[in-house]
């Protein structure tokens, strides 16, 4: 069964309780590997200075604890788009069972039309606040 390594669960530390109980969850079903839970705001402008954002400060990652997390699955493959579409109906899958709402970043407005997006981050998964 896979498992997550000291760095993973370090970064999953950072994240809210319910993507803690989420991701615990989806690592004995697929394994993966966790890239990013908290962000400071000096990462956050990086990662919008870098394309990797469309937030320059105060997005999901920035609370404390991390109401986002990026999540890939394990090896990596940034070229593989279908295995993030799989890893990413799994995991909603899950999240689904455990009563937990997400938002996964390949589906901003969450109506399964994959193709009417202007942003990937097949990586990222959020809680819904709203």
């Amino acid at each position: 069964m896979p498992q997550f390594g000291k760095d993973s669960l370090t970064k999953l530390s950072t994240c809210h309780p319910d993507l803690q109980k989420l991701f615990n969850e989806v690592i004995k079903h697929y394994d993966c590997t966790i890239i990013e839970g908290h962000r400071s705001d000096e990462d956050q402008l990086k990662a919008f200075n870098a394309g990797k954002s469309k937030i320059k400060s105060g997005g999901m990652h920035n609370k404390t604890p991390s109401l986002a997390v990026d999540v890939a699955p394990w090896p990596v493959d940034w070229n593989d788009k279908n295995r993030f579409y799989h890893f990413a109906g799994r995991v909603q899958g899950i999240a689904q069972m455990l009563n937990i709402k997400i938002r996964w970043g390949g589906d901003w407005d969450s109506d399964n039309d994959l193709k009417d997006q202007n942003f990937y981050d097949l990586p990222h998964f959020e809680l819904v606040t709203d």
